[in-house]
């Protein structure tokens, strides 16, 4: 099979960059160093091509060369990428996820180029990385009306190398007439921005938010050689939200070229009377929000001193917040609740109304759930009331996106607070078109602002085998430390195994099932005279040694893993149950069985 000089040019530059990034020029060094001082007489110290071959062979160099470099198959001339991945062809551990297609002839594309950053002061003193060694890495990721693109990953440095393009699809089959090539005065009427997330994924694979900008791209309409150029400056989050992260350098271009570009008089007063319509928006809400307040403190002028916030900010706000996106976008009827923890601490947390009127409270810090019975005030003082379990004491209002109640029931506490909230009589509601007017940017798209959610990307049976043998590493080495021998026993860690698929199982349905047979396995499996140990226990990362440092801090566990007496075996099973967008519930159970004395 012949190639064309441009692909075989490509392909051995494929070749090039695997065998950088797997040192194997290295490590055929040592074996040609190695060979020569162990297979060859001082005086024959020449090696010819056969036995260098035979020796990198033997050591398995050329099989673990050939294992990594697995091609994409080319179909009908198509090209396939995979993101995040380097800049090549072969298949890593992570499926395709995105692929090139024909363009459509009918449709408008705007060609959004990355073309390196700057000034990303945090990694000015970041070493250029060697060739295989594993390094922090940057990576954009874009949504623009639905669709969703991610960049590659590129080493954290003062400047990224960032050089990827991403074909955004202006004209959509469910806007205007499809069978007509959207021109640029409609698509200056598409106010939808684009919204760029730069994430930042350390060396042991832990990701943290960077910046978020909200690209207006319509700039590019007015530019008269149909491409523009913008440098977009991203600010920190958080507390560093008014701080410089760094520049990116984008380009704009439109697909097909337009015919007749706008003028930019044209364009930046567009963009002046979009600013005013939402200021007048805003000024609008702020106006109904006061006269809302006012009558609220004509109910009960005590209500003064209750929690009600329109805009929150913090730690924990962000938390509630984020956690009632995910409940929403699962179907469930979710609100933020603001009000006060013991002490009169003030606090946010999240409820959810059930279909049977079950209420239900979620801790965003913490992940417990708890269910809100409420203490009827009116009953005789000997009927026997719900003892609450939550932590929180008042509660002022609640919300989501969508609604607004204040509490305007004579007592705020939460203990007999009646989450009836048709009743304006206990909850006074908040007008859902004032509410819809001020929108956050990105929100009042024309488009249903739901992105598709990614496959994930997680093997989870790869990275439960990794996962278990970095413990077992580890357990090792701490009794090692205690002057301690491990002998594992596989058969004991492999019936682990229903154990922790029953948990998950029972988190996400409730449904508990599997419980007497797992206890049956143990006990075929534990002789008679002795004892068995187990300790399960879940988390949302996948740091092996940080899930370690947190089993030793449980007395629980440390006593299983410092395990010592006569014919002490150990077993360690972990099971990763991989969700969209890459979520992972990991489920550990460390466990012991030993000869009783007593």
């Amino acid at each position: 099979m012949s190639l064309p000089p441009e692909k075989a040019s490509e392909l051995k530059q494929i070749i090039h960059q695997q065998l950088l990034k797997m040192d194997v020029h290295g490590r055929i060094r040592e074996v040609l160093a190695e060979t020569i001082r162990e297979e060859l007489a001082p005086e024959h110290q020449q090696l010819s091509t056969e036995d260098l071959i035979r020796a990198l062979r033997q050591r398995g160099i050329i099989d673990d060369v050939m294992k990594e470099l697995k091609f994409v198959a080319d179909v009908n001339g198509m090209e396939r990428t995979s993101a995040p991945k380097p800049s090549t062809h072969f298949v890593d551990r992570e499926p395709p996820v995105l692929k090139k297609t024909n363009i459509d002839p009918t449709r408008r594309y705007l060609y959004l180029q990355v073309l390196g950053g700057k000034a990303f002061l945090e990694h000015l003193q970041e070493p250029e990385p060697l060739p295989g060694q594993i390094c922090s890495t940057f990576t954009l990721c874009l949504h623009f009306r639905n669709q969703r693109f991610r960049s590659k990953p590129v080493p954290c440095a003062c400047e990224p190398d960032f050089q990827d393009g991403f074909l955004l699809e202006i004209h959509k089959d469910s806007l205007g007439d499809g069978s007509k090539m959207v021109d640029a005065t409609t698509m200056l009427s598409i106010c939808d921005p684009v919204h760029m997330v730069l994430i930042k994924t350390d060396t042991f694979g832990e990701t943290t938010l960077v910046a978020s900008y909200f690209l207006e791209w319509r700039s590019v309409l007015a530019a008269e050689s149909g491409i523009t150029n913008v440098a977009v400056e991203l600010l920190g989050v958080g507390t560093e939200s008014k701080v410089s992260v760094g520049v990116l350098n984008i380009r704009l271009e439109m697909y097909p070229p337009l015919n007749k570009t706008l003028s930019s008089d044209i364009t930046s007063t567009q963009f002046t009377l979009e600013r005013q319509k939402t200021a007048e928006k805003e000024r609008l809400f702020l106006v109904y929000a006061k006269q809302w307040w006012r009558e609220y403190l004509q109910i009960r002028p005590t209500h003064n001193a209750r929690l009600v916030k329109i805009f929150a900010q913090g730690d924990c706000e962000d938390h509630a917040n984020l956690l009632c996106s995910l409940l929403l976008g699962f179907g469930l009827e979710a609100f933020v609740c603001v009000g006060t923890k013991a002490k009169g601490v003030p606090h946010t947390w999240v409820m959810t109304c059930g279909s049977d009127g079950t209420i239900t409270f979620w801790e965003s810090l913490t992940g417990h759930r708890y269910i809100h019975r409420p203490i009827n005030p009116d009953d005789p003082p000997l009927t026997e009331q719900p003892k609450p379990l939550y932590p929180y004491r008042t509660i002022g209002c609640i919300f989501n996106h969508e609604k607004f109640f204040g509490n305007c029931q004579p007592s705020d506490a939460v203990e007999v607070c009646v989450f009836d909230l048709y009743d304006e009589s206990k909850w006074k509601p908040m007008s859902g078109e004032a509410i819809k007017s001020v929108c956050a940017p990105g929100a009042t798209s024309s488009v249903p602002p739901f992105p598709p959610l990614c496959a994930s990307t997680v093997d989870a049976a790869v990275t439960s085998n990794e996962m278990e043998v970095q413990l077992r590493i580890l357990v090792s080495e701490h009794r090692k430390d205690l002057g301690f021998s491990t002998v594992w026993d596989d058969q004991l860690s492999y019936l682990l195994s229903q154990a922790l698929a029953a948990y998950e199982l029972e988190r996400t349905t409730g449904v508990s099932a599997g419980n007497e047979e797992f206890q049956d396995a143990v006990r075929r499996a534990v002789p008679d005279g002795h004892t068995f140990k187990g300790f399960p226990i879940h988390f949302v990362h996948r740091n092996a040694r940080r899930v370690f440092a947190t089993c030793l801090r449980s007395p629980f566990c440390e006593e299983i893993i410092c395990c010592r007496g006569d014919q002490v075996r150990l077993a360690v099973r972990v099971r990763v149950f991989a969700y969209p967008e890459s979520a992972c519930a990991v489920w550990i159970m460390f466990a012991c069985k030993y000869r009783s004395v007593l």
